[in-house]
C-alpha cells in the first residue's frame, strides 16, 4: 500500500469519525435548539492540513438556503461551545475549526428527482410502469 493511499484511508477515517460525533452534538443540540429542526448534517470535509471541518448543512424544506441562513445565525451563536465539546468527544488537544456550509448537493439531489417522478408519470400515467406493476 502506497503511502498516499494510506493518508487517504487515514483521512477518509478521520472524516467518517467526525461526521458522526458532529452529528451526534447536533441531535443533542437540537433538544435546547427547536429552530435548528429544518437542517440536518448531510457531509463533513476537511482542509488539507485538516485545521478546519466543514460541516454541511442540508434542508428539509424549501427554500434551503432561506432555511440554512436562519439556522447559521443559530449555528454561529454554538460555535463555540460545540467546537469544546467535538475536542472533547475527540479525546484530542486541537479540535479543528467548524465551519457551517450550505449542502447544494442536496437541493439538485431533490430537484433531479422531482424531475423523474415527473418524467415516469408523463410516461406511464396513474402511476403503472414496467417496474412497478400495480
Amino acid at each position: 500500500m502506497s503511502l498516499s493511499n494510506v493518508y487517504e484511508v487515514k483521512r477518509e477515517r478521520r472524516k467518517s469519525l467526525f461526521l458522526q460525533e458532529f452529528s451526534s452534538l447536533f441531535q443533542e443540540l437540537l433538544r435546547e435548539e427547536p429552530s435548528l429542526i429544518e437542517v440536518f448534517v448531510s457531509k463533513v470535509d476537511l482542509s488539507n492540513d485538516t485545521g478546519i471541518c466543514y460541516v454541511y448543512f442540508a434542508t428539509i424544506r424549501e427554500p434551503g438556503e432561506e432555511v440554512f441562513a436562519k439556522a447559521l445565525e443559530t449555528l454561529k451563536l454554538y460555535k463555540p461551545s460545540l467546537r469544546k465539546a467535538f475536542a472533547n468527544r475527540l479525546k484530542t488537544r486541537y479540535a479543528p475549526d467548524l465551519l457551517f456550509v450550505y449542502d447544494k448537493a442536496k437541493e439538485k439531489e431533490r430537484r433531479i428527482n422531482e424531475l423523474l417522478d415527473k418524467v415516469s408519470e408523463d410516461l406511464y400515467p396513474g402511476g403503472i410502469s414496467p417496474t412497478n406493476k400495480k
